[in-house]
């Protein structure tokens, strides 16, 4: 199916667990082997296809709007947070004004990968089938991660809908922070914060909820000690393949 043109990149966390780094700046603006986390996003997604990318504002709002208007590619609007921090489907829901109808990539800004035979991004976009599909998440095999510490979030079935891990201990495959979905998945939101979590469970009591594995090594920058490793890593490393 035909990549979104249409982005959302979730920037208005206050980065609480990325502190020292984030006492004067947002998280969004932590760097990564010389680039922010936000610029490794976007330029991900200007070379998957998006052209417009909406940018949710909360913490070091001014400081992050500074930066963004520096970019020439893609081009960035602004959905100020700055009076009340909405999460990420509070967020998205604000932000659906600047969206549009079409389905749209949506991101948050603490991950980066190394790329595997095929772009991530690519892999993603090939899965989407919004006659099937109301969201379609990325996701990583948990032999392929790092910085994340979590017991793994979704099963994967064979058409390619996701279970949520529920009472499992485990389950195989880890959401990486990208996904299609079409906007109007958040409007039966609450007007205050919440999570796209809530959303995505909705959808996949009516299978309407889908994920797709990357073939590469995706890193969970969400602390200092995990920036540093993620920084070491990408040194190392430009591409990934199994051993």
């Amino acid at each position: 199916m035909t990549a979104p043109t249409t982005a959302m990149v979730l920037a208005a966390g206050v980065g609480s667990r990325m502190r020292p780094l984030t006492d004067d700046r947002p998280k969004a603006l932590v760097e990564v082997g010389g680039k922010a986390l936000i610029d490794h996003m976007l330029d991900r997604l200007a070379d998957a296809g998006a052209e417009r990318v909406v940018v949710n504002a909360h913490h070091f709002g001014e400081r992050l709007i500074g930066h963004l208007e520096r970019r020439a590619h893609p081009r960035i609007a602004i959905s100020d947070e700055r009076d009340r921090l909405l999460e990420t489907g509070g967020g998205l829901k604000k932000a659906r004004p600047l969206l549009g109808e079409a389905p749209i990539w949506a991101a948050n800004i603490d991950s980066v990968w190394i790329e595997g035979a095929v772009p991530a991004l690519t892999t993603l976009a090939r899965a989407w089938d919004p006659a099937r599909m109301d969201a379609c998440l990325l996701l990583a095999p948990m032999d392929r991660v790092m910085g994340f510490d979590g017991p793994g979030d979704f099963f994967l079935e064979p058409d390619g809908r996701l279970r949520h891990r529920g009472p499992a201990p485990r389950a195989p495959y880890a959401y990486i922070g990208v996904q299609i979905i079409k906007p109007q998945a958040v409007d039966d939101g609450s007007e205050g914060p919440f999570s796209l979590f809530s959303t995505w469970m909705k959808l996949m009591a009516v299978d309407r909820l889908y994920g797709v594995a990357m073939d590469g090594f995706w890193m969970h920058v969400g602390d200092p000690v995990a920036r540093d490793a993620a920084e070491a890593r990408l040194k190392t490393q430009a591409s990934w393949a199994p051993a």
